[in-house]
């Protein structure tokens, strides 16, 4: 089905409308026309084809799309470290607020005294719950987090004399590691985990060098692991004159139990649209501050809203920092979500979050793993990865089971990462599910089970009951068409 289907007639939104029918009503132009100030190679010479319909037509039509497309508030979405829990509403009624909304990021400091210190207070907060002192929050995402954090950290070699040349990353990080790593200026070093999962401490130390620039891990793993050895594996690193970087992608499993700051990490960034509830999909709108130590404060982007006596002020260009890596102050709705998730949940609230999601996530092991191959069968933390190499042996992967599991109303897993674990399977249920919502995913998954025997071309031509049947996803990322006019412009 086309994305412009109409829900009333099957029509496109194109073709719904009649001649002249229009949904606004615009006052005539009251200003002279001056045709030649764009010259006439440039003009449009005929009007631009578009859909003429009433405002009802165009609410109707949207509202549709929306409830075609799954997302957190439809069903049930254990999408395997992306964290994609709840966002409460009040979050979203404090963004709205027009002393926030109506807000221009170029005022004067002393009309966004209230903005100033928002950000001052949602700084302080996410230190404390990371255990580091210094931060900046204005990363867009989790990946430009990484970035900035790997050219905080070349700032700081390069203070020192030498850049360095390499960051090691384990065979389990997350994809984006490697590429931040590149675009950074560093050469990648890849080690392999040991048996249980986690680093390989014994490798490591063979694999640190003087070229070495850092060490940048996600805690708990992409496994859903904890990495036992962390205090360990930073004297390694920092014995080497090396730094130690962590991925905060899976802080859901952490807030409130333990610190980053705690272990010996000396950089951390943080996904405000994961672990604290902000919108997260559709590529943005994201956030990613990164905290850092005292060392490398001095080489925090710039500006960064600080305490100035009894007020709230802009801090002052340093010559150290790595300059700007967002336009303005970075996604300033994200900051203000995140502080109302934050004072609404309170110290308390922000460890029991992290531990239900942990409980959650173990639920499934233990309910799941008698169907699924469980490669490191160990307690998890708030996300756990299942083989389908049972049912792949029989005739069915991961990706069956994953578009068939869409026919239940639930948005599948994660599916072929990490890529250490054939046919993977990585489920996060995060804290916001409820034990008869698992247990529903539960039932779902011994069925699709079932039918891998029964019926297993139900699986191979799944899904069946969503508004787009299976997808040639190959051939829709080779060839990529989004104009409905093929050129008929």
């Amino acid at each position: 089905m086309d994305e412009n289907i109409s829900i009333v007639s099957g029509q496109l939104i194109f073709d719904l409308g009649h001649p002249g029918r229009q949904g606004v009503d615009l006052p005539a132009i009251d200003v002279p026309r001056k045709e030649d100030l764009v010259p006439a190679a440039y003009r449009r010479r005929n009007a631009a084809r578009l859909p003429e319909v009433s405002e009802n037509e165009v609410v109707r039509h949207y509202t549709h799309l929306s409830q075609l497309n799954h997302h957190v508030d439809k069903a049930f979405y254990p999408l395997g470290s992306c964290t994609m829990k709840y966002n409460p509403k009040i979050n979203e009624e404090m963004a709205a607020l027009p002393e926030f909304a109506n807000l221009h990021p170029l005022q004067p400091e002393d009309t966004i005294q209230g903005a100033l210190q928002l950000m001052v207070e949602l700084s302080e907060a996410l230190c404390e719950i990371v255990g580091l002192p210094a931060i900046t929050l204005q990363p867009a995402a989790g990946a430009h987090g990484e970035l900035t954090g790997l050219l905080i950290m070349r700032a700081y070699h390069e203070s020192k004399g030498n850049p360095r040349k390499t960051v090691i990353i384990p065979d389990s990080a997350h994809g984006t590691n490697p590429a931040s790593i590149v675009i950074s200026g560093y050469q990648v070093v890849q080690i392999p985990s040991n048996p249980h999962g986690l680093v390989d401490l014994e490798i490591l130390k063979k694999s640190v060098t003087e070229d070495t620039a850092a060490f940048m891990i996600t805690n708990p793993n992409t496994l859903g692991l904890f990495e036992k050895q962390v205090c360990d594996i930073s004297q390694v690193i920092h014995d080497a004159g090396a730094l130690l970087y962590m991925d905060g992608a899976n802080m859901n499993a952490l807030m409130g139990i333990a610190r980053p700051g705690d272990m010996g990490f000396d950089v951390v960034h943080l996904n405000l649209h994961k672990t604290f509830s902000t919108p997260h999909g559709g590529g943005g709108p994201g956030s990613g501050p990164v905290a850092v130590k005292p060392l490398l404060e001095p080489f925090l982007p710039y500006p960064r809203a600080v305490r100035k006596g009894d007020r709230y002020g802009w801090e002052a260009p340093r010559k150290t920092a790595i300059g700007r890596m967002h336009s303005f102050q970075g996604n300033f709705g994200m900051v203000v979500r995140a502080l109302a998730y934050i004072r609404r949940m309170g110290a308390l609230g922000l460890r029991q979050a992290s531990e239900d999601a942990i409980l959650n996530a173990n639920y499934l092991r233990v309910k799941l793993q008698d169907i699924l191959d469980l490669p490191y069968n160990t307690g998890c933390m708030h996300e756990v990865v299942f083989s389908a190499n049972r049912q792949k042996a029989r005739g069915v992967r991961a990706t069956d089971m994953a578009k068939r599991l869409l026919d239940f109303g639930m948005h599948a897993p994660t599916v072929y990462f990490p890529l250490i674990v054939p046919e993977a399977l990585m489920i996060e249920p995060t804290e916001t599910e409820s034990r008869q919502s698992l247990d529903r995913f539960i039932e779902a998954l011994q069925q699709i089970d079932r039918e891998v025997d029964e019926a297993p071309e139900m699986l191979h031509k799944a899904p069946h009951n969503t508004p787009v049947s299976r997808l040639d996803e190959a051939g829709a990322a080779r060839n990529l068409d989004i104009n409905y006019f093929a050129g008929k412009v």
